[in-house]
């Protein structure tokens, strides 16, 4: 015999369950981001919004392939976790029908190493891990050509492989691993090329830790995408008002010290 209160219980659920307003607030704003630094941006401005009414809802998303999906399936409302090649690539692999609201900072990637404390001092046949997705990759080779590893066929392609190296004179090995383990094969290999968002996550400080790093004129810029067509929508308007304010660069600033620098671009598609 099932006891009266657990009976209750099923038929209190099952009507919130049809109800559709278990877990769900009218006003959520659903956002997918990456733990850090786009969650935390995120997190900073959830008072803000409350204040208009918003209920921002931060999803953690831990896998690049991801948040862009679930935007063009209405799983999400936004996302906020990368650069503008790397959304543009998605679109044109999946035709994801989703564009840019807008450009909010720049995470400078870095070559790391518990081995060398100069890129100078990189032996011959040394093993280097870089991003195994393409845009990502190319960054890599890119700042390695820039450090004086390699070169490169076309500096201005980037979707670069090591396909596309035309001359590593130390004969450089790569290692091509998924852009959230790149931290955990630190101690393994010779230098690793890792995203600011993993670094910070490991604890390591791209200003001190990074034997090179990117400079701020780079063009993998950070954005929130939305799907198309939706811009004018009061939530979303507030959304980039809130991320592309004056209060937020004041935040990347401060608590980021150099390793994420505010670009707040009034034309997001440029």
């Amino acid at each position: 015999m099932i006891p009266k209160f657990f009976s209750i219980v099923v038929v209190i659920c099952t009507l919130l369950v049809l109800s559709g307003c278990s877990s769900e607030q009218k006003n959520a704003l659903k956002v997918s981001a990456s733990a850090v630094p786009h969650a935390q941006m995120l997190e900073f401005i959830k008072p803000d919004l409350r204040d208009q009414g918003i209920d921002l809802v931060v999803i953690i998303a831990e896998d690049y392939n991801i948040p862009n999906r679930a935007l063009a399936d209405h799983e999400i409302d936004a996302n906020f976790f990368q650069h503008t090649p790397f959304l543009k690539e998605q679109i044109k692999q999946f035709h994801y029908p989703i564009e840019i609201l807008a450009k909010v900072e720049i995470e400078p990637m870095g070559i790391y190493s518990t081995k060398v404390k100069s890129l100078s001092e990189i032996k011959r046949n040394a093993r280097v891990a870089i991003p195994n997705d393409p845009t990502n990759e190319a960054r890599a080779l890119l700042l390695l050509q820039k450090a004086g590893l390699i070169q490169l066929k076309d500096s201005n392609n980037l979707q670069a492989t090591v396909l596309n190296i035309s001359s590593n004179p130390k004969h450089l090995r790569f290692l091509e691993v998924d852009a959230a383990m790149l931290p955990r094969v630190l101690e393994d290999v010779d230098a690793v090329a890792i995203n600011t968002n993993y670094a910070l996550q490991a604890n390591l400080m791209p200003q001190k830790d990074a034997l090179i790093l990117e400079a701020d004129d780079s063009p993998y810029v950070n954005v929130i995408a939305i799907r198309a067509g939706e811009a004018d929508r009061p939530d979303i308007e507030a959304l980039k008002k809130a991320m592309t304010s004056e209060k937020m660069r004041q935040f990347i600033l401060e608590k980021y010290k150099g390793s994420v620098l505010p670009v707040m671009a009034s034309n997001p598609q440029g």
